[in-house]
């Protein structure tokens, strides 16, 4: 019975820390970039930066078009 108690107090904290991590990830918010032209085939990095200088932290591509999208912490 103890065994029993420990797999699932083990279980549920497995559960918390999973829910944690796809909280962290629901609370950044995307936009699409206003600055930058054109598909991002190969220029992940120069999305980021593009996104940068219009105050987000980051950005990458995505999309079937290939657009390049900012994220930022909301």
């Amino acid at each position: 019975m103890a065994d029993f108690k420990k797999l699932l107090a083990a279980f549920f904290l497995v559960l918390v820390l999973v829910f944690a991590i796809e909280l962290a990830e629901v609370w950044t918010c995307e936009s699409p970039s206003h600055k930058y032209k054109g598909p991002c085939v190969r220029k992940q990095s120069n999305c980021a930066a593009v996104c940068q200088t219009e105050g987000f932290t980051g950005g990458h591509c995505r999309g079937f078009r290939r657009r390049c999208f900012c994220t930022k912490k909301c």
